[in-house]
């Protein structure tokens, strides 16, 4: 009996890390497609499922969004005025408050390209065979560390190299507290683009485990009455998700507005 759970136990883990890890294979069903694997100078470029899924959402956005557009008039209608309707809701709500009118446009390719771009991947997640690109580190990583660049390159365009790590010390503090002051005010620096990628990366993981742990409990336990309960909860969370998915975009771009405007704008 003991042996038997423990088969179990390992086998509802595997289920569940089997679909939220990174592959060399596209899990299509019963169908697996093997991807290519690639090394150049020793660095491993292989093509992964994850990849293929940032590959579509890409794909899908530059397709979508430039038949939206072909067709300008003094009224959009159809996609074309949803799409205004979030450009529109980016730039008034997200980038003008937090980084202000005059700077806001320079950084609104940036920031309605991150929230359409994370909003895809994860919507892309949740459909039969997808795979969340935005539930791999590395993926939250390089898109925490792209913000990062575009806070650091707003701060410097704005305030000058110097004058930008400068104005991270508060002003008229004591001289001796600087070395105590200067690599905490570093390591503040850093930790906001670490923010950025362990939130986007952890919600999106965490709604995968629940909706997989509870079809999970199906076949973990063996018994087909706990079926409805574990479905009814599993599809209640999936529609959680949905909405969740809108939601982590939207706080990755607003994040991602407020540390731009804080190096933009700072307190001297």
């Amino acid at each position: 009996m003991a042996a038997g759970k423990e088969e179990s136990g390992e086998g509802g883990s595997s289920f569940i890390l089997d679909h939220i890890i990174d592959h060399h294979e596209l899990h299509l069903g019963p169908l697996h497609i093997p991807l290519p694997h690639l090394e150049v100078f020793g660095i491993d470029m292989s093509i992964t499922a994850h990849l293929v899924m940032m590959w579509i959402s890409a794909f899908f956005l530059i397709v979508t969004l430039a038949v939206s557009t072909k067709r300008r008039g003094m009224v959009p209608s159809g996609f074309a005025n949803m799409i205004e309707a979030i450009v529109l809701f980016i730039r008034d709500d997200l980038a003008v408050p937090n980084i202000g009118k005059k700077e806001a446009d320079k950084f609104m390719p940036f920031l309605l390209t991150a929230f359409l771009f994370i909003l895809a991947c994860n919507l892309l997640g949740l459909i039969p065979f997808g795979a969340t690109a935005t539930a791999n580190i590395n993926v939250t990583a390089t898109l925490a560390l792209i913000s990062f660049v575009m806070m650091l390159a707003g701060g410097i365009m704005h305030n000058g190299l110097f004058g930008y790590f400068k104005g991270l010390i508060p002003h008229g503090l004591p001289a001796w507290l600087l070395p105590l002051m200067i690599p905490l005010e570093l390591m503040g620096l850093v930790t906001k683009p670490f923010a950025l990628a362990v939130r986007l990366f952890a919600n999106m993981t965490a709604g995968h485990v629940v909706i997989l742990s509870l079809l999970g409990l199906i076949f973990i336990m063996k018994s087909l009455l706990i079926a409805p309960v574990s479905v009814a909860f599993a599809l209640a969370i999936y529609l959680l998700e949905i909405f969740v998915a809108f939601v982590q975009a939207y706080v990755f771009t607003l994040l991602s507005a407020v540390f731009i405007g804080m190096a933009v704008h700072q307190e001297h």
